[in-house]
């Protein structure tokens, strides 16, 4: 069963942040949950706390064994234990991705919006970030892959191409169809395809998650896959993801770019992961049940409260509000609305290169979510929308 602690007297980023004396705020915005990690987590950690030591560490050959079986397992890919690259977090890893790939003043494409750190990454490596917005349905509001748009934007000097799937903000898992003509894309045109899949185990639809793995070598595609068990199993603040990167001469170059500035990960956050990826499963069938549920409500509720709307969200336990039709004052940020108005702290759809929508966690119990949504219609209600 999924348990939830009070985390208001916690040292939690996501409660403290927004606080404010004497005002009740709903955090829903960072991206993490608020439940327990797996039993099987604790567990482990409290056996590794025991050891007593806790100096620079190395990834376990048990914890490189158990992450191969799990793509094995779980995304069907055959992968060589020396293809993984561990790292203390995804955020390091898209700046890593800058500085290996390509020369000072080349591109990086992004497809927007999208996760925040996308835009600045390239300007870790020196490259110029190049935006190519997603496409939108106008009735379903729900977005695709324009492949239209990318051949617009490329030029020579695009060298790295930034995926994000699932897609963090929008909720798209995209299609089997979608990746493969996105590799085509950067095959044909020798760019490096870099997917950050950081949610793939957090899909809500039936179905199944395409992950860039698999198209390594397709039409000479090299590729650079981002995963981490941080979100699934709520450990993101251990600090760990892992690079999967098949080709050796991308490895050599991704290696070089992380010396002397990005840091081994924690000898606790291996073992986390190891148990998670181990042991987590029946825990994450808990919480995928939950999600939906919390999706479908949203979904429900949200479409019904005039000024807003909520496309469908295959993925992710992050929702993606389009505000664009709700009149508040102009000087006014929605995420300022929300904050002052209902108590509730979004994260600002500008960072994410939209500023008419917001960003809402729903990794939280339903009694939570049912109460954000109260407090959205009484906000909302009193302008008379």
């Amino acid at each position: 069963m999924l348990t939830s602690p009070d985390r208001r007297d916690s040292d939690s980023i996501k409660w403290k942040l927004f606080a404010k004396p004497g005002k009740d705020i709903l955090p829903m915005w960072v991206a993490d949950m608020d439940f327990t990690s797996p039993q099987p987590v604790l567990d482990a950690m409290h056996e590794r706390i025991d050891h007593g030591v806790f100096g620079y560490s190395l990834a376990p050959d048990s914890l490189t064994d158990t992450v191969t079986h799990y793509l094995k397992r779980q995304h069907g890919q055959s992968v060589q234990a020396r293809a993984l690259v561990w790292l203390p977090g995804l955020v390091p890893a898209l700046s890593v991705v800058s500085r290996a790939v390509g020369e000072p003043d080349d591109e990086v494409m992004i497809m927007t919006p999208v996760y925040a750190p996308f835009f600045s990454a390239p300007a870790d490596g020196g490259k110029q970030c190049i935006e190519a917005p997603l496409a939108r349905d106008e009735v379903s509001g729900t977005y695709h892959i324009d492949l239209e748009t990318l051949e617009r934007k490329v030029t020579p000097k695009t060298k790295l191409l930034v995926l994000c799937n699932p897609h963090n903000p929008v909720g798209r898992a995209f299609s089997y169809e979608e990746v493969e003509a996105v590799a085509t894309f950067c095959a044909e045109r020798d760019i490096i395809l870099c997917s950050d899949e950081i949610h793939c185990d957090l899909i809500l639809d039936d179905i199944k998650h395409t992950t860039a793995i698999q198209f390594e070598g397709h039409k000479g595609l090299r590729t650079i896959t981002l995963m981490a068990p941080s979100k699934t199993y709520n450990i993101a603040g251990l600090g760990l993801s892992y690079a999967v990167i098949p080709d050796a001469s991308l490895r050599t170059a991704f290696r070089k770019a992380m010396g002397g500035y990005v840091p081994h990960p924690s000898p606790l956050s291996y073992v986390a992961a190891e148990a998670a990826y181990k042991h987590g499963e029946p825990w994450r069938q808990e919480l995928l049940t939950t999600l939906r549920a919390n999706r479908d409500l949203l979904e429900r509720e949200i479409n019904a409260i005039p000024g807003l709307r909520m496309a469908h969200l295959e993925a992710t336990y992050l929702a993606w509000i389009d505000c664009s039709e709700l009149k508040i004052d102009p000087s006014t940020s929605l995420h300022s609305f929300f904050l002052d108005q209902a108590g509730i702290a979004f994260s600002k759809g500008s960072d994410y290169g939209d500023s008419h929508f917001i960003r809402m966690n729903f990794g939280c119990p339903t009694s939570t979510v049912e109460d954000a949504l109260d407090r959205m219609r009484k906000a909302i209600g009193a302008l008379g929308n």
